[in-house]
């Protein structure tokens, strides 16, 4: 493939993850993923700031879906509206990107540093939902309550869509979370 041809941005992405895989992250450098697509580690450049973005590139539309879910809410519960937010959000992990998906956290599994990075999006994503819910009318500690709580509901959801053998999509996965832990904070028959 040429320096010119297009999609450059992806095919950068797929080949960091592969070499990820292959080498380890630490074994493997913006020179190594940009030769492997046949570009220069200029133009890895171009496209992310270093070989970490690679893995974390996207965080401005996954978190904007969120927002954007609350946002879209019809008046409602605090959790009613992380609700909408958590559906909004099913549009990042349609059941083709799995297989990409697993390979992405297998990675960052295997690396504390990314680890970390991994826990940082999570809270400013939480974060900003706990922003939208305030501008909303939710009081706090409703507000970040709500959105540490529908963050908590996405990370569990997101690990057993991962899981091997699942077939149900992030959406029916969230659903059914999300009704544990209103089971938890309403148990039946007790007001």
């Amino acid at each position: 493939m040429g320096r010119w041809e297009p999609g450059a941005r992806e095919r950068l992405m797929e080949a960091a993850l592969q070499l990820y895989a292959t080498r380890g992250y630490e074994a493997t450098t913006a020179a190594d993923i940009a030769q492997a697509v046949g570009l220069t580690e200029r133009t890895f450049f171009r496209h992310f700031a270093d070989k970490r973005e690679v893995i974390f590139g996207g965080q401005e539309l996954f978190e904007q879906l969120f927002v954007d879910g609350i946002a879209a809410a019809p008046d409602a519960a605090p959790m009613d509206m992380v609700a909408s937010a958590l559906g909004a959000a099913e549009e990042f992990f349609p059941d083709e990107r799995r297989p990409h998906s697993r390979l992405r956290q297998t990675i960052i599994d295997a690396h504390p540093g990314l680890q970390e990075r991994e826990l940082l999006k999570l809270t400013a994503v939480a974060a900003s939902l706990a922003e939208a819910l305030r501008r909303r009318g939710v009081p706090e500690p409703q507000a970040t309550l709500a959105a540490e709580s529908g963050m908590t509901v996405f990370g569990i959801s997101f690990r057993q869509w991962l899981a091997d053998g699942e077939q149900r999509s992030i959406g029916d996965i969230q659903r059914g979370v999300l009704e544990e832990l209103r089971a938890l904070t309403h148990p039946a028959g007790r007001s």
